[in-house]
């Protein structure tokens, strides 16, 4: 499906985006790995099992990329123009290797934007959820899209 322009978007929309997908381990060494993170918890299966959560985390980055991205087939595949910026991440509970992550995103508010009346400004939440329907993520971003083109309107 492609993405949405800004005049399609409604304040309180809510899309659960399919398909969801299983973290694997490969996701998290090599998302670790590009990103220069060492942290023990993503990456030394021995250390993680001396924390409380017994095991190695995701990377939440990746957890965050990974909701986000769910969500850009149905939001702004094809009209965005980029994102502005992202508020309030938060990631109420740990991802580990295996879980299945879905994403649901909220169209929270939306303005056409003051210098360039061809784009719009929407505000998303994006929520993650594991296979227990728990949130393991959520934020807020702000994406400039693209309007209608006057003569598709």
């Amino acid at each position: 499906m492609a993405g949405r322009y800004f005049e399609e978007l409604e304040i309180g929309e809510i899309f659960e985006h399919q398909p969801a997908r299983t973290v694997t381990e490969t996701d998290n060494l090599l998302f670790t790995a590009l990103t220069m993170n060492p942290q023990p918890l993503h990456l030394d299966a021995e250390f993680a099992s001396e924390t409380e959560f017994g095991k190695r985390l995701v990377n939440s980055i990746f957890t965050l990329g990974l909701v986000v991205g769910l969500s850009v087939g149905e939001t702004t595949l094809g009209t965005t123009v980029g994102n502005l910026g992202f508020e309030k991440v938060e990631f109420p509970k740990p991802v580990f290797i295996g879980d299945t992550i879905r994403a649901v995103t909220e169209v929270k508010a939306k303005r056409e934007s003051r210098s360039r009346p061809e784009w719009g400004i929407v505000t998303f939440e994006h929520r993650g959820l594991n296979q227990r329907g728990q949130v393991v993520c959520r934020c807020t971003r702000a994406a400039m899209l693209l309007s209608h083109p006057p003569d598709a309107a």
